[in-house]
């Protein structure tokens, strides 16, 4: 009990007041009274939206590529910060009292251009086998490319606008993210993407049930009419199985 009265009161001010300290990866200030800084703010919280729909993906659907996708971004968030030590470029002196660490480049920026970068990649590249060329696959195509792109556009301004980082800062983590995912897809494309079959017949992601869906064009689609198929087949059995009267 005395080591824990002794650990509190470390952190106490002459004054008896605890000492609060934010959570700087998802603090978001915005100038009150601000419609549109609020909008940015919110925009700026799109990184972890899209990192809980990775887990979300990941934990119902276990396809071997959307963990790779994973895998990338983690790996984009490690050189972030790598390079925001080797730089050691402060951030705005605005936002000085809130942060502590560097600036240099933006982790948001990086994050949603690496994102962005590679949904286009594996849009253009890797669904152009699919022998599907109708208009209303082309629109798809065009809205998930054009709004990754527009949302990537919004958290680079909003990062700016709200003073958390310096024009150059997010320029670069755009570059840096781009960059990166350019060279995440070919190491996908080129190195794993052959190793998905071996990879899919272990018997740990035999356990996990983890599966390559690489060589499936429509994913949605083939779930939907093989669950149909499933449940007809099922309903023809237990209709057989009924006694008759």
């Amino acid at each position: 009990m005395e080591d824990d009265a002794l650990s509190v009161s470390d952190v106490l001010h002459n004054n008896g007041e605890i000492e609060w300290q934010p959570l700087a990866l998802t603090l978001v200030e915005y100038p009150k009274g601000d419609w549109l800084g609020k909008f940015f703010a919110l925009i700026s919280l799109s990184p972890f939206g899209i990192g809980a729909g990775f887990v979300s993906l990941i934990l119902f659907r276990r396809d071997l590529h959307t963990i790779t996708f994973f895998i990338g971004t983690l790996v984009n968030e490690g050189l972030n910060i790598i390079l925001k030590h080797l730089i050691c470029e402060a951030r705005p002196l605005s936002r000085g009292h809130l942060y502590n660490e560097y600036g240099m480049p933006s982790s948001h920026a990086q994050f949603i251009w690496f994102f962005s970068i590679y949904v286009l990649y594996f849009v253009l590249i890797r669904l152009h086998h699919i022998n599907n060329n109708s208009i209303i696959s082309a629109l798809w195509r065009v809205i998930i490319v054009g709004g990754c792109i527009f949302m990537s556009l919004l958290v680079s301004i909003a990062r700016v606008y709200l003073h958390y980082h310096t024009t150059s800062q997010v320029v670069v983590g755009g570059i840096v993210g781009f960059t990166f995912a350019t060279l995440w897809f070919v190491i996908v494309h080129r190195v794993f993407t052959p190793l998905f079959p071996q990879l899919v017949s272990l018997k740990f992601c035999e356990m996990l049930m983890i599966r390559d869906t690489t060589l499936i064009p429509n994913v949605l689609w083939f779930e939907y009419t093989t669950s149909r198929q499933e449940a007809r087949a099922r309903g023809r059995k237990m209709a057989a199985l009924k006694p008759t009267q």
